[in-house]
């Protein structure tokens, strides 16, 4: 699938049975190295993030939530990434995989670097936060250290 215009992006996952479709909100492409998204995704968890409100999905999304304040989907079918989201702010990230090219979008930012494993690096000029700058940018004042 391919991007309809240069805000609607459109993809699917590994096997095709889950369609997703969703306007960009900011269009930048993140990587997250929490302990929760290299497990989830087998290495560092690459997404872009939607805008609140336009995410459309069909076929066999399941819903994992990780976490007080987040969740993760993926294919029930093939196990593909699909998202990751934070309810209470209406967030949805979106797996850069699921789009071709990763919809065209280029790094921007990289969360919990201090917890990237040392056998690879990112390069360019973007922003690199640690786990306390991620926990403190997103989670809620209330909660602790789950992603």
């Amino acid at each position: 699938m391919t991007q309809a215009d240069g805000n609607q992006i459109t993809g699917q996952c590994l096997c095709g049975a889950v369609q997703v479709s969703a306007r960009l909100g900011l269009p930048h492409l993140r990587a997250c190295h929490c302990d929760m998204c290299r497990r989830h995704t087998g290495s560092m968890f690459m997404s872009i993030q939607a805008e609140q409100g336009s995410v459309q999905a069909t076929g066999p999304v399941k819903r994992f939530v990780s976490s007080e304040w987040a969740a993760r989907c993926f294919c029930e079918t093939c196990g593909s990434t699909l998202w990751y989201e934070i309810p209470e702010a209406n967030e949805i990230n979106l797996a850069a995989g699921l789009f071709p090219d990763a919809a065209g979008q280029t790094l921007s930012m990289e969360f919990f670097i201090d917890r990237k494993p040392q056998g690879y690096a990112l390069t360019g000029d973007h922003t690199r936060l640690t786990a306390d700058e991620t926990i403190a940018l997103f989670a809620p004042s209330d909660e602790g250290e789950s992603q």
